[in-house]
């Protein structure tokens, strides 16, 4: 199998914990309003969001990272993921 190293690309992202956070990528309350816990993160699934990309709905956890693509696109990203992926730019 080939090896690829990703492109050093520069994005834009917003730390997300509620609705009303990074207002730009659209983010939707969740509709079920009970008190069931997210498998993923452990909180209650009505703090939780859906955010529209390109491949449809996606859960939003507080404390996901929204992530602008390069075409305008938005989508989450767990933040142990982010972390490990980008680091600040201050160019």
């Amino acid at each position: 199998m080939r090896k690829f190293r990703k492109k050093p690309v520069v994005i834009e992202a917003e730390q997300w914990f509620k609705i009303g956070d990074v207002k730009a990528a659209g983010i939707i309350p969740w509709t079920v309003n009970c008190d069931n816990i997210c498998l993923k993160c452990g909180k209650p699934l009505k703090h939780h969001g859906l955010c529209p990309t390109l491949e449809g709905n996606h859960i939003v956890c507080p404390g996901d990272w929204i992530i602008k693509g390069v075409a305008g696109e938005f989508y989450p990203c767990k933040p142990d993921i982010f972390e490990e992926t980008y680091e600040e730019w201050t160019g």
